[in-house]
């Protein structure tokens, strides 16, 4: 509701501000540094929030208890998190992507080797819960459906490169969001550039240079 702010960190613990009020509480701790926290609650639901960290832990949250309600073990450390209710995908290091229906939230529904070769910077759920778009530090970005019967319609395709005379600098894709009515996306850099995008029609919609 705008209301809370979540944050973890290399302290291993997961805090949570009142924006009102300043005021800080811990509300989850990992044996590692804590890489990617998201609230998860679904409407009309007690506020839970997912944590995933270098401890190879993905852990769910009931903001009323002290310990967390559920746990995964992680096939490796956490890089990225997103989740749009009932899917919840979280992206490691070697190149693994876990994916959660969120009505059986500690049983992984499927774990799949990532589209891009090299590390995940990022993930983020469509806005039609049937996929995710995940992005690399080569620039690239990787559009996958988690159902079996569109599978076929997953692709991936490269973007922020900067020609630079006869070389081609390549930037990190850093961060991915949807929006929540159009179903386009922006994908933004470590060059300071970001792009919007439509992937059904596999188009470039617009590019604002560095900021």
């Amino acid at each position: 509701d705008g209301t809370k702010i979540a944050s973890g960190g290399v302290d291993k613990a997961g805090r949570m501000m009142d924006v009102g009020t300043g005021q800080s509480v811990q509300i989850a701790q990992h044996d590692g540094a804590i890489r990617c926290i998201k609230f998860v609650e679904a409407e009309n639901a007690s506020p839970i929030v997912a944590t995933a960290g270098w401890d190879k832990m993905l852990k769910y949250w009931d903001l009323r208890q002290q310990s967390p309600i559920g746990t995964v073990n992680l096939p490796e450390r956490a890089y990225a998190m997103d989740c749009n209710n009932p899917l919840l995908v979280v992206a490691t290091a070697e190149r693994k992507v876990v994916i959660f229906d969120m009505t059986n939230p500690t049983t992984p529904f499927e774990t799949v080797d990532s589209p891009l070769k090299w590390q995940t910077r990022t993930v983020s759920c469509f806005t039609k819960k049937d996929g995710y778009a995940i992005g690399s530090i080569e620039g690239r970005v990787g559009i996958q459906y988690v159902d079996p019967k569109m599978k076929d319609k997953s692709f991936s395709f490269k973007c922020h490169r900067e020609p630079k005379g006869l070389e081609v600098h390549v930037h990190s894709v850093n961060s991915i969001a949807h929006h929540p009515g159009y179903g386009t996306f922006s994908t933004a850099s470590n060059d300071g550039s970001f792009v919007f995008w439509d992937k059904d029609a596999r188009q470039k919609l617009n590019f604002h240079a560095k900021l």
